[in-house]
């Protein structure tokens, strides 16, 4: 099932993510940010791309690698894999979501992650 932002005051009028189709069952490539760890950089929050399972740094971080990674590949979702967030993003779309996912998630860098 897919819902939109809970604190929207849109409620069934909030705009819906139609990249659905691009969600894939992914494992994470990496424990922390693929390219960050490349170059001994940090990271803030870490974003799983749902389509091929790259795993990039949020863009409160220096390096914004998950944006990157959607303006490299036109993977248009992206998941957090914060512990207790289960959200998405839609690059294309511009709205966050929620969908329910198995309950047979790996732990990545402290997180959830689809499998």
């Amino acid at each position: 099932m897919v819902t939109t932002d809970p604190q929207s005051e849109m409620g069934a009028d909030a705009p819906l993510c139609t990249h659905l189709d691009a969600i894939r069952r992914v494992r994470p490539r990496t424990n922390g940010c693929e390219e960050c760890l490349q170059m001994g950089d940090e990271w803030v929050h870490l974003r799983m791309c749902m389509t091929c399972g790259h795993i990039g740094c949020c863009d409160q971080s220096k390096n914004r690698h998950a944006t990157r990674h959607f303006h490299a590949t036109g993977h248009p979702i992206m998941r957090s894999v914060e512990p207790g967030e289960e959200w998405m993003w839609c690059y294309i779309d511009l709205v966050p979501f929620w969908v329910d996912l198995p309950d047979d998630t790996d732990e990545v860098a402290g997180g959830p992650a689809y499998e």
